[in-house]
């Protein structure tokens, strides 16, 4: 019985010195006075849309109380990590503070990997995640050009897994193959979603068809590429059509 009151008697307290301590640390937290405002945005080649300066000043603007000497406890950090949630080509946000009252935004960007051209309207950009993003005014970025009847559509949508799962399927193959992403430079798609390819070496054009049977389709297309370019040379044809199961036509 003694053994188990000494046991007791340890583990109470035990967690008196740990909520003394936790106390301690609230305590100390709240008293904290904000230092200064640090923001980092993941590097990703070529790809600048987010500006560390531009979400400085609008948490400036949105939060008037970051100045040097407020108390942290003035601060939430959720709605500071809201806030700049809403730029539309961040995908994440961390906000956190160090001991030494400074507060940390770490930022991942949205990657585009193709952008939607319009001749009346504005352009977007589609994501590696799918979701539809605005142009900016500061920065562009090499990527597929997509044009057509078809672009309206797209950029209605917002996001292309919900309705346009099989085109963003394409688009995602031909981003993650470095050599059909540096060949493959523009997709011209009709009102029925058939699509025409645009090379940037070679003056062929490619028609795809529907985005559907991708790996076959362009399995057809390399043997273009390898057995009959080198046979009958660069200039011989202008049409290449696979859109056609087991088929090359080449006119």
């Amino acid at each position: 019985m003694k053994i188990r009151f000494r046991k007791s008697l340890g583990f109470t307290l035990l967690v008196l010195v740990l909520l003394v301590f936790i106390g301690f640390v609230e305590k100390k937290s709240s008293e904290r006075k904000f230092s200064a405002i640090h923001i980092t945005v993941q590097g990703i080649s070529d790809v600048y849309f987010v500006d560390e300066a531009d979400i400085l000043k609008a948490l400036k603007t949105e939060f008037p109380l970051l100045t040097p000497g407020m108390a942290m406890s003035e601060f939430d950090l959720n709605k500071i990590e809201s806030k700049v949630e809403t730029h539309p080509f961040v995908k994440n946000a961390e906000v956190f503070v160090d001991l030494k009252g400074n507060i940390w935004v770490e930022i991942q960007q949205h990657i585009p990997m193709a952008r939607i051209t319009r001749p009346t309207s504005a352009d977007g950009y589609i994501s590696t995640e799918g979701i539809i993003l605005p142009t900016s005014p500061k920065y562009t970025t090499r990527v597929l050009v997509i044009e057509g009847d078809y672009a309206d559509d797209l950029l209605e949508a917002g996001d292309l897994n919900v309705a346009h799962g099989n085109l963003l399927e394409l688009i995602r193959f031909m981003y993650k193959d470095s050599f059909w992403n540096a060949q493959i430079n523009g997709l011209d798609i009709n009102e029925k979603g058939e699509i025409i390819m645009h090379q940037q070496v070679g003056r062929q054009i490619i028609e795809f068809g529907k985005a559907q049977d991708i790996n076959d389709k362009f399995k057809r297309i390399s043997l273009f590429y390898e057995e009959i370019l080198p046979a009958k040379g660069w200039n011989a044809y202008d049409r290449v059509n696979v859109k056609y199961k087991d088929q090359i036509i080449c006119e």
